[in-house]
C-alpha cells in the first residue's frame, strides 16, 4: 500500500471521523488509525435492533461482572448488556488518575468509538453559555461566542439532521431543523399547564439527530 498521506487521523469517533469525511470530500488522502474492535453494519448494533424482551437478562445488570470488569464504563448511562461490546474492559485496559482528583473516562473500544453510544439529543450553546465563565468569575473566558460558531452549526445540522420545534428563545437558539416530533398527549398537557402556571417558560419537543 502507498503509504503517502496528505492527511492522518487518529480514531475515529465523532471527531475523527468528521475530520476524515471533511478531508476526504476535499480531495485529500485521508488515514484514519483506529485501536478498537471493527463492526458489522447491523449485526452488531444490538441496542438498535433487539426487542425488549430479546435483550439478555431483560436488561439487567451483571452487577458482579460490572464491578470486576467495567466499574468505570458501567457508570455511563449507555453501558447495558446490549452496548457492553462497545466498551473498553476497566480490568484489562485501566487508567492511571490522581488519589485526589478521581476521574471518571468513559472509553469506547469499537470503530466509531463514542459516535455509536451519544443519545442524539442536539442543542447550540447560545452566549449564555459561552459567556457564563466571564460573568461568574470562574475559570477562563471563552475566546469565541455564538456569532463565531453559527455558521458551522447550521453545516454540522444540515448533515445529520437535527428535528426540533422553532421557539426563538435566546438562551436556546433554534437550529436548521427537520419537521419536529409530535408531543404525544401528555406532554401536551404538561406543557399546557407549565405555560399557563409560569408564564415565559417553554416546553419543546427534544432536539434530535436522526436522519
Amino acid at each position: 500500500m502507498n503509504s503517502d498521506f496528505d492527511v492522518i487521523v487518529v480514531g475515529s469517533g465523532v471527531t475523527g471521523g468528521w475530520a476524515a469525511k471533511e478531508f476526504t470530500e476535499k480531495g485529500f488522502k485521508v488515514l484514519v488509525l483506529e485501536r478498537g474492535k471493527p463492526l458489522k453494519h447491523g449485526q452488531d448494533y444490538v441496542t438498535e435492533h433487539t426487542a425488549p424482551w430479546e435483550i439478555p437478562f431483560g436488561g439487567r445488570p451483571l452487577r458482579e461482572l460490572y464491578q470486576r470488569e467495567y466499574p468505570v464504563q458501567s457508570t455511563s448511562y449507555a453501558f447495558d448488556e446490549t452496548t457492553r461490546h462497545f466498551f473498553m474492559n476497566d480490568l484489562e485496559q485501566p487508567y492511571a488518575e490522581a488519589p485526589d482528583a478521581p476521574f471518571t473516562w468513559i472509553r469506547a473500544n469499537v470503530v466509531g468509538g463514542k459516535s455509536l453510544l451519544w443519545g442524539r439529543q442536539v442543542y447550540r450553546w447560545s452566549d449564555l453559555d459561552f459567556e457564563a465563565n466571564k460573568r461568574d468569575g470562574h475559570g477562563i473566558d471563552w475566546p469565541i461566542r455564538y456569532k463565531d460558531v453559527e455558521p458551522w452549526y447550521g453545516y454540522v445540522e444540515r448533515f445529520i439532521g437535527v428535528s426540533g420545534q422553532e421557539e426563538n428563545l435566546p438562551q436556546l437558539p433554534d437550529s436548521v431543523f427537520q419537521p419536529p416530533m409530535e408531543m404525544h398527549v401528555g406532554e401536551k398537557a404538561v406543557k399546557k399547564r407549565i405555560e399557563a402556571q409560569f408564564p415565559g417558560r417553554h416546553m419543546t419537543i427534544g432536539r434530535v439527530a436522526n436522519p
